[in-house]
């Protein structure tokens, strides 16, 4: 079936030649040899061998100079070899007949009735009837159609062979890029979860050494006090223990949250095992936002006040967070040290990349004043954008 059509090819590249090959080796048979077996050889040579110039198969292809040449060569002998009589290769025209249906093109389309109309040109000649002569013709034309068919099935086969050929390409190619997405996957996923390990655990700890710290301060002064932040830092540590574990969980699971209720308990740990001043300006009402949206607001949150104790040394902060109609505001505010220039470390670059992958924007500000301020800034679309690479 692979190669239906060069088989097909030669087949009818066969039947030709047997056609040929038999017509000359009843002229050489023949009892006398003259001038006349000589010319008839010849010409039988030329319709054999000239066509076959323009037509070979799996060489050359020009279907068009093939089918006048056939039609010349071998049509006027088919013709002469009627007229006399005392020929001894007589000749039918079905196999060259086929041959031309079989590579026909539009440009050789006149070459059907010609067919036909090859019988009437020895009418005269051997007294057919006109019924006789149609009835030769229209055997002529049979053939050539059978050839026609033969062509149409054996394109078709072939269409169809490269067509399954193109089909295993692109399933190879699928197969590939199915490995390459699935890569990609797995590195967006151990990049995510890095991040969500420095977000969230990094600011856990920077509280516990801050609390840790102040209790060996304590130790020798005030035992008992100290004792009781080591027992509260055991605590966070356990918590600490529960949020990598939520995080585990969330990555295989995006459940709906109330979004001001995680952004309240954030906010009471940080003021538990910090002791820094925080106030809170949260909406009365909550809105339903993704899951991308919800853990993008926390990871900035958990970054800015990181960021305010561990590099401002801040002692009060102020955070707000305001829905629009179309978009989620978040303002950190802090009395921290004034940053002279900022630089983006991994945790704001984090911050910042998640920020834009949802469609939003990340401000940092610093300014020195009266009191100084440092302000985080963040907007969030809440409809219409779908983030980066999702579909």
């Amino acid at each position: 079936m692979k190669k239906i059509l060069s088989l097909m090819d030669w087949g009818i590249f066969a039947l030709r030649l047997y056609h040929y090959i038999l017509l000359l080796s009843r002229v050489l048979s023949g009892s006398e040899f003259s001038n006349r077996t000589l010319l008839n050889a010849v010409w039988l040579g030329l319709a054999l061998v000239v066509p076959l110039l323009f037509w070979f198969p799996g060489r050359r292809e020009n279907k068009v100079w093939f089918g006048v040449l056939e039609l010349l060569l071998g049509g006027s002998y088919y013709v002469n070899s009627v007229i006399h009589p005392d020929l001894t290769s007589k000749a039918d025209y079905l196999l060259p007949s086929l041959a031309m249906g079989y590579l026909l093109t539009k440009r050789t389309l006149w070459i059907l009735p010609l067919l036909v109309l090859i019988p009437f040109s020895f009418q005269s000649s051997l007294r057919l009837s006109w019924e006789q002569s149609l009835s030769i013709g229209t055997d002529n034309l049979l053939f050539g159609f059978i050839g026609m068919w033969a062509s149409f099935v054996a394109n078709a086969y072939d269409q169809k062979n490269k067509l399954v050929a193109e089909v295993e390409r692109q399933n190879k190619l699928l197969t590939h890029y199915s490995a390459e997405i699935e890569k990609m996957t797995l590195l967006e996923e151990r990049n995510r979860m890095s991040k969500e390990l420095h977000d969230t655990l990094g600011h856990s700890f920077i509280s516990l050494i801050l609390s840790l710290d102040a209790s060996l301060a304590l130790m020798d002064s005030k035992p008992a006090e100290a004792k009781d932040r080591l027992i509260r830092k055991r605590a966070l540590a356990e918590e600490n223990l529960d949020e990598m574990r939520n995080i585990v969980h969330e990555m295989g699971e995006e459940e709906e949250s109330s979004l001001i209720r995680q952004v309240e308990s954030l906010a009471n740990r940080f003021r538990e095992h910090t002791g820094t001043a925080l106030t809170l300006s949260l909406p009365e009402t909550e809105r339903s936002i993704r899951f991308e949206v919800r853990q993008t607001i926390l990871r900035v949150i958990q970054e800015s006040f990181t960021n305010a104790l561990k590099h401002g040394k801040a002692s009060q902060l102020h955070l707000e967070l305001t829905y629009s109609e179309n978009h989620l505001r978040l303002s950190v505010r802090n009395n921290g040290k004034p940053i002279g220039k900022p630089q983006d470390g991994f945790g704001l670059t984090t911050m910042r990349h998640r920020v834009e992958r949802l469609g939003g924007r990340l401000r940092l500000s610093s300014g020195e004043g009266a009191p100084a301020i440092t302000e985080v800034r963040c907007e969030i679309p809440l409809t219409g954008v779908m983030p980066h690479g999702e579909d």
